[in-house]
């Protein structure tokens, strides 16, 4: 599966390279050149990667960051900054990016973390039959599941279709659309309570704290995400 990676520098030379660069190792790229615009991008989902530079205009990039953690989104985040003090590593850090490079950079170096970044985002082992996560096992085949305290139970075949279809796109949002057409057919009309009901089960069934998920998320106005 392709990997989408938005890349927020406002320096147009240096966001069209790091595409270019990107896009050679078979990976997709967008460029964005403000904060805002890194937040409306992020907002539609479907991106994987995003390396963000601190010094964006209109929201710098630390604001970025913490806008997005503060909305649910995990996408992994690689700060690109020119600032290399300690407290400007230590502040991307605590607002949870996941890696921090500071300009002039060895473009080597950042293919291979970005590498490095969208493999820890490869979905879990789904094999033809099972599922694991979060200390649940899911047998997709007998449509049975044993929950993280130990509990076995039976899955109707709506549940056993969602959850494969988002495990098959872990850390990806897979739209409300995609859901439907999957579970219902394209001619389907249900609603969105419908979905979100049916979400709202699972995470009683598999989430430890179902109120704050750790793996099935909504993301507002968009679709859902899995999260291993």
């Amino acid at each position: 599966m392709s990997r989408w990676i938005l890349v927020a520098e406002d320096e147009r030379a240096l966001g069209e390279m790091l595409c270019d660069n990107l896009k050679l190792e078979s990976w997709h790229a967008e460029h964005v050149f403000t904060g805002p615009q890194a937040l409306e991008r992020m907002q539609k989902g479907g991106i994987d990667l995003l390396i963000l530079d601190v010094m964006l205009p209109g929201v710098d990039g630390f604001e970025v960051l913490r806008q997005l953690r503060a909305r649910g989104d995990h996408t992994p985040v690689l700060i690109l900054s020119a600032r290399s003090a300690d407290q400007d590593r230590i502040r991307g850090l605590e607002l949870h990016a996941d890696d921090y490079l500071t300009k002039p950079f060895n473009l080597r170096e950042l293919l291979l973390r970005v590498d490095a970044l969208l493999r820890r985002r490869e979905p879990p082992a789904v094999g033809i039959d099972t599922l694991a996560f979060g200390g649940n096992r899911i047998d997709f085949r007998s449509m049975r599941a044993v929950c993280h305290e130990g509990t076995s139970l039976d899955l109707t075949v709506t549940e056993t279709k969602l959850l494969k279809l988002l495990a098959g796109h872990a850390g990806a949002v897979v739209t409300r659309k995609v859901v439907v057409e999957h579970l219902f057919g394209s001619s389907a009309t249900s609603t969105v309570r419908t979905l979100d009901n049916i979400l709202l089960r699972l995470r009683k069934l598999f989430e430890a704290t179902p109120a704050t998920p750790r793996h099935l998320h909504t993301v507002r106005g968009i679709g859902f995400r899995f999260d291993p």
